[in-house]
């Protein structure tokens, strides 16, 4: 049961992370500002589902995985502090900042350098989550980890 938890938990929020960085996008890229307003606030709004599921997957993974030692944990447990940090000390502060300088219509080199700062951040999040999922995926056998050639010119699996 907290197999599933964990991964209902983490593929939520990493959809939710993914939505929000996809419509950032989108809206930055071909809407207007009321549009990017409407989308800064409604991330605002989506905090209320992403926190509390990355806080369920992220205790329900230290639940799990505190005596694992194999190669997929240790690195899950490797990343996880730096996903953490990067949510809660820049993709958390920056949404508050530009649905606040959106709302107020300062669409100026600041807003515009810290949507860059928090993109990049967000592509970094995702990535690392998706590497996560592959682990988590690889521990419980749904899928087989990649072999690497032992030498030159070795077939693969």
């Amino acid at each position: 049961m907290k197999v599933r938890i964990h991964a209902i938990a983490g593929g939520i929020g990493f959809l939710t992370i993914l939505t929000f960085w996809t419509s950032t996008v989108i809206s930055e890229l071909f809407a207007s500002h009321q549009a990017i307003t409407a989308v800064k606030q409604m991330i605002l709004y989506g905090m209320v589902v992403l926190i509390p599921a990355l806080a369920i997957a992220g205790g329900s993974g230290m639940a799990m995985g505190r005596r694992r030692t194999d190669a997929p944990a240790l690195a899950k447990k490797k990343r996880m502090p730096f996903i953490a940090a990067n949510g809660l000390l820049i993709l958390v502060p920056s949404a508050f900042y530009l649905a606040s300088k959106a709302a107020a219509g300062s669409f100026d080199n600041w807003f515009y350098g810290i949507q860059a700062v928090e993109l990049i951040a967000g592509a970094a999040n995702l990535t690392m989550m998706g590497l996560n999922i592959r682990d988590g995926l690889i521990m419980t056998r749904r899928i087989r980890s990649a072999r690497l050639p032992s030498a030159p010119g070795a077939a693969t699996r």
